[in-house]
């Protein structure tokens, strides 16, 4: 297929989707405000009467119109930022109806109630349905873009994974191009690695490539800067990946200096800024008030079969660090026998294996101190709950990294300990939601430092819808 017309048919269908979804709403927010007054037995006083999409046409091409403006037809987004994108969207279509309906003098034909109802739905229905749509599109061949990566060593090797990791991407890597005779012919996950970088742009107009990854950090100055002249105007978009990991990402961005032909990276430190600890803040004792009543009854359960199953309280604390070191006691349901520390030392004194594990993980499978409700809070993280009170004592946030001894600093965080615990500890994090207690402990902590380094109220929302999924599929725990 010609690549315009699948361009074409591409906008076509993105455009087609969008619009349905936009169809679906008002005729959802429609639905929901003709039942509101029956529910609540009541009117809305001033709100105007419900009309039908064709006599408010207009509202479709203000969603539309906002749709193209974040560059939801031009750009392409990993999965979490476009659904970021998708909200902003809602927000914005929203507020622009209603300046519209206002500078028109047109408040009185359309129904405010409606608006907004569309705004709360689209929150869930437009990433599910765009999503969805992209998603089938992209097994039909539509909405991919081919990709060779020039390097493939380490960095070219960690590109392809990140690559493979986000599939909303639409990047379809068709191979590697690499100097080093041992590497040419072999494959990389399936990949197949061509010789020769210098023929990159033989590959290029032989397959049809649309975007260049180069992952070569050893290459030299003056090669890579002729590398990219040659081939930034072969391609759409030129992707160079620097020999710099661990430092932050989110919020970087790139400074020109014009005359001097140079840039800057300019990484922003999120959590130096008064407002967004404010934020923080203010996003965890919301998120408190609304999950505190509805886990109150549970809770109780919990806690009666706790008791039932063994002897000792059903709440345990533990002195964790916390923020700038300070000390506090970590709230969480006991999973535990009570001579659970007699048992461990006895279990690592006795079996060298289990001492290996404990030293790599600092936890066990099938840990012989755990009760039988304990085995069914951890798998499910239910244990964690009671550190909500936590949260709301102003010792904890409910993303951050993790709650850890005296002892686990001084042996394993080091220097880490002075960036991890510039902020509250966590109930979950990144280590969460990358591998649980899959993950080896030094991972754990580069986990944590990132997250500090790249802290945005966005990555919290983040990280909190992936703990879900994480929990509700039991993955990584034990």
């Amino acid at each position: 297929m010609n690549n315009k017309i699948r361009k074409i048919i591409e906008l076509l269908a993105l455009l087609l989707a969008d619009t349905g979804a936009v169809f679906l709403m008002f005729e959802l927010a429609v639905l929901i405000r003709k039942v509101l007054p029956l529910v609540f037995q009541s009117s809305f006083p001033g709100d105007a009467p419900i009309a039908g999409p064709l006599r408010l046409w207009w509202i479709f091409v203000v969603w539309i119109c906002f749709f193209y403006y974040e560059g939801l037809y031009t750009r392409i987004f990993s999965y979490w930022d476009e659904i970021r994108v998708l909200w902003r969207v809602a927000f914005l279509s929203t507020i622009g109806i209603f300046t519209i309906a206002s500078a028109g003098k047109i408040s009185d034909e359309i129904s405010r109630t409606v608006v907004v109802l569309m705004g709360i739905a689209a929150v869930g229905l437009l990433p599910l349905i765009r999503m969805t749509v992209k998603k089938t599109l992209r097994r039909s061949g539509l909405l991919k873009r081919r990709v060779l990566i020039l390097g493939a060593g380490k960095t070219g090797r960690l590109m392809l994974k990140a690559l493979m990791r986000e599939p909303n991407y639409g990047y379809n890597i068709i191979g590697f191009v690499d100097d080093d005779p041992e590497k040419c012919g072999k494959r990389i996950e399936g990949i197949k690695v061509h010789r020769g970088v210098d023929k990159a742009l033989h590959y290029i107009k032989r397959c049809n490539v649309e975007d260049i990854f180069i992952a070569m950090p050893g290459v030299g100055k003056e090669r890579l800067q002729a590398l990219i002249n040659t081939l930034q105007h072969k391609v759409k978009n030129i992707l160079f990946v620097p020999d710099i990991f661990g430092i932050a990402v989110l919020g970087t961005n790139l400074r020109h200096f014009f005359y001097e032909e140079a840039f800057a990276f300019e990484m922003n430190n999120n959590l130096y800024r008064p407002v967004n600890i404010f934020l923080k803040k203010c996003f965890d004792m919301l998120v408190s008030m609304l999950l505190l009543p509805l886990l109150f009854i549970p809770m109780v359960v919990l806690i009666v079969l706790i008791n039932l199953d063994s002897k000792g309280p059903a709440i345990f604390s533990q002195e964790r660090i916390g923020k700038n070191g300070r000390r506090f006691r970590c709230y969480k349901f006991r999973t535990m026998y009570d001579d659970a520390e007699e048992r461990l030392k006895d279990l690592l004194e006795n079996d060298p294996a289990r001492k290996n594990e404990w030293t790599t993980f600092w936890k066990l499978k099938d840990d012989p101190r755990i009760t039988r409700i304990g085995k069914f809070l951890r798998k499910t993280s239910l244990d964690e709950l009671p550190q909500i009170v936590n949260v709301l004592k102003g010792e904890m946030s409910f993303v951050g990294p993790r709650p850890v001894t005296g002892d686990e600093i001084n042996e394993y965080y080091k220097e880490a300990a002075d960036i991890c615990y510039s902020v509250l500890p966590g109930i979950t994090g990144l280590w969460q939601v990358s591998g649980r207690n899959n993950t080896a402990y030094d991972y754990r902590i580069a986990l944590d430092v990132w997250y500090v380094k790249n802290w945005q109220l966005w990555l919290d929302i983040v990280i909190l819808f992936k703990t879900v999924k994480i929990v509700l599929r039991k993955e990584g725990a034990y």
